[in-house]
């Protein structure tokens, strides 16, 4: 897992720079021992890396110990949202098992930890938004790969399908919407860095 105490020099220096780091899971098969078929990687065990990441930086309270790294999960965490509550009522029935680790909920809306709304689905955005506030979330595309976002007549998508959708369903409001493409994305790159901020701006404008 990324997320283990070897790589901590890594997040101290990400700390110190106030880097964004972004989680996106790949090679499954390198890490589990079955049979590549149906997609089942990109599916199903891509996402379940999204959430063993997440577990272990919320057990290991990572947010909390390098306050100048910002974090953002691709295609929502998908699977740390649904297996949220599982989590907690696991450390809350084997606290021995947790011994010296963080309990997940104080992980939970984090100021410096993001999702992407690349879920497919506005249940799963719904999800998303109740478990970590619209606030830590932001638009993902994956354009122009089959499973992202794109002008794509054959999947009935374009970028930022999911986020009209889930304002059409009065999920999201058309001000988070906004923000969820713009300064949400930006406070993700450059936390309180005010300065960063205003030359990204200056340098989109030119």
């Amino acid at each position: 897992c990324i997320f283990d105490e070897e790589n901590e020099p890594i997040f101290e220096l990400a700390s110190e720079l106030n880097l964004a780091i972004e989680i996106h899971p790949y090679d499954g098969e390198k890490f589990i021992k079955l049979q590549n078929t149906s997609w089942r990687f990109h599916l199903i065990w891509m996402l379940a890396q999204c959430a063993d990441a997440y577990h272990f930086l919320t057990l290991n309270g990572y947010a909390f110990k390098y306050p100048g790294m910002r974090i953002c999960f691709a295609h929502g965490g998908q699977l740390a949202q649904m297996n949220l509550g599982r989590r907690i009522q696991g450390f809350d029935g084997r606290p021995d098992l947790f011994e010296g680790k963080t309990h997940p909920r104080k992980s939970v809306g984090h100021p410096n930890i993001f999702f992407d709304t690349l879920v497919h689905d506005t249940g799963s955005l719904k999800l998303l938004v109740e478990n970590q506030g619209a606030k830590q979330v932001l638009v993902g595309l994956d354009d122009p790969y089959p499973l992202g976002e794109m002008d794509s007549e054959k999947q009935s998508s374009y970028p930022g399908k999911i986020i009209d959708l889930a304002m059409e369903r009065n999920i999201i409001t058309p001000d988070q919407a906004d923000n969820m493409w713009d300064e949400h994305v930006v406070r993700w790159l450059f936390g309180s860095d005010e300065a960063a901020k205003k030359e990204f701006y200056n340098r989109v404008k030119a």
